[in-house]
């Protein structure tokens, strides 16, 4: 087997360190063919669905990428901006975000890039460009504030599977999960306050998560529980009774029983119950995407509307507002932790690097390094 390594490979390369921010993917174009390409890698995933490999192919391939796609285009298409999709965007400017947060005070010594675990800009190739450019400690940090395997452990199993290809591999650390995270419940907190102090509060906040099957969560994946935790400390910080706020889960695929209540049943039925305004927003949705802007901010706002709902107010994902930025700085902080130039100063490491150049230079001179 041929392992990849570094074009143009030298010893005396100056070593940097590696921010990779992840996320979950998007098409590259709100296009039928387009959403095929997406569709098949996404769910392909075994991570994604736990089904015998050669049923889920012929459920994959015969039913569902010769229907999804054409609807999903149009769905895309009504959200999508000229930068591309918004997930994509918005992920492009937190990260940008990023970088300019830690350029202040590392110069030269971080270098910050993304990828989708789907589509692209592919993991592979994030890797590739990071390893070039002398990459040899790596923090991955997805955009998943609650652990599941479907997303923190799927694009754990990704990174794994490039750096099996290459020959050498930096030392890696892994955010798996943050729901608890203090800067984290605080930005979204702050976030929640001052829509609240523009736009008045509603009789409800609810608190959509995406879903994923029940059966996950009997077979140990910790997620509901984070999603609960999130909720419970966002409430607390916010002053808020129990009556005052509800967790549900959105999002859900075929007729398998998914975590409850539903986000879309929960709308509907609310109304009905005397909560006649609500505000909703998502904390496990780092960004806004089709599944806030499209599934949440139109289609649950018709069906709480039209059950009777006077009043929906739907507040948008942290996407790279000051406050998430910083939150997210912080967090990818705490992990480089043993890992920071002496001193924190800029260009440390190529500095460094030089020194010991001429330091060799003058052990043996006129030799090349």
């Amino acid at each position: 087997m041929q392992y990849k390594g570094s074009e143009n490979f030298r010893h005396n390369q100056p070593e940097r360190i590696g921010v990779l921010v992840t996320n979950l993917g998007t098409p590259d174009a709100p296009t039928p063919s387009a959403l095929r390409r997406y569709l098949g890698e996404f769910l392909s995933d075994p991570r994604v669905v736990e089904l015998p490999r050669p049923l889920w192919w012929l459920i994959l391939h015969g039913v569902i990428l010769r229907i999804r796609p054409k609807r999903s285009a149009a769905a895309y298409a009504s959200v999508w901006q000229p930068e591309g999709s918004p997930l994509l965007t918005h992920t492009a400017k937190q990260t940008e975000g990023i970088q300019k947060a830690l350029k202040k005070k590392y110069g030269t010594d971080v270098v910050v890039g993304f990828a989708m675990r789907y589509g692209n800009p592919s993991i592979a190739r994030v890797l590739d460009e990071m390893q070039q450019q002398g990459v040899r400690k790596l923090v991955v940090l997805p955009l998943y504030p609650q652990y599941s395997a479907s997303t923190s452990a799927s694009t754990f199993d990704a990174i794994a599977k490039d750096f099996s290809k290459r020959r050498w591999l930096p030392d890696l650390r892994f955010i798996s999960h943050y729901p608890d995270y203090p800067p984290y419940i605080e930005a979204m907190a702050r976030h929640i306050e001052n829509h609240w102090a523009d736009n008045g509060r509603n009789q409800k906040l609810v608190l959509s998560y995406h879903g994923v099957p029940l059966k996950y969560l009997t077979k140990g994946d910790p997620y509901h529980c984070e999603c609960h935790k999130t909720s419970r400390l966002l409430a607390e910080r916010l002053g808020l009774a129990k009556d005052d706020y509800l967790t549900t889960f959105q999002s859900r695929f075929g007729k398998e029983e998914w975590l409850k209540p539903y986000t879309d049943e929960t709308l509907k039925s609310l109304p009905g119950q005397g909560v006649k305004s609500i505000d909703v927003f998502c904390p496990g949705f780092s960004s806004d995407c089709l599944e806030t802007i499209e599934e949440i901010d139109e289609e649950n706002r018709e069906y709480f509307m039209e059950s009777g709902g006077e009043g929906f107010n739907y507040i948008t994902a942290l996407n790279a507002t000051p406050g998430h930025i910083d939150a997210l700085v912080q967090l990818i902080e705490d992990n480089l932790q043993g890992w920071q130039s002496p001193n924190n100063q800029p260009e440390t490491l190529v500095a460094r690097q030089k020194r010991a150049d001429e330091q060799k230079q003058a052990v043996y001179p006129g030799r090349g390094l």
